[in-house]
């Protein structure tokens, strides 16, 4: 199974940058000990779009049809570092050939395009930059697969 972050936006050179790249490499590390084969980023650049529903549409554009796409949204679940390790373990088992993790534009997405079985997630009540988010989502699923390979990053 493969793990995508797929991003609304293109994040050039930065400290931003340097942590997502960071935390990726640090989760391929893990990536086969945990039955996956691998993590990475795809970077969507929306400019060209005219509105949330072109965006939304854009990015969900490539996913295939055993994808699971989990949409980062405030009004979604918000999930412990556990909890999230098992939803990924559970979509593995389940046949699942990539998990995708969804960042919308500015404007967040048009639910009215995101697929049917699409999964809502937040990364807590808080708005938060786009950037940061991006950081963000790339730390949990390093520490999700850290929790799921036994090593000591995650600490309860």
């Amino acid at each position: 199974m493969k793990l995508i972050l797929r991003c609304g936006g293109i994040l050039r050179a930065g400290p931003e940058r340097e942590l997502v790249d960071d935390y990726l490499k640090r989760a391929n590390s893990l990536a086969g000990r945990c039955g996956l084969h691998s993590v990475t980023e795809d970077q969507v650049d929306l400019k060209k779009c005219k509105n949330r529903q072109d965006e939304t549409e854009k990015l969900i554009s490539q996913s295939g049809s055993s994808t699971q796409i989990i949409a980062l949204d405030e009004r979604g679940k918000a999930l412990t570092s556990r909890q999230i390790a098992k939803s990924v373990t559970r979509l593995r088992n389940d046949g699942c050939s990539e998990i995708i993790f969804l960042i919308g534009g500015a404007d967040g997405f048009e639910p009215s395009a995101l697929p049917a079985g699409t999964i809502k997630w937040s990364l807590g009540t808080q708005t938060w930059p786009h950037k940061l988010v991006r950081v963000m989502i790339a730390e949990q699923v390093y520490r999700a697969l850290s929790i799921l390979a036994g090593t000591p990053y995650h600490r309860d």
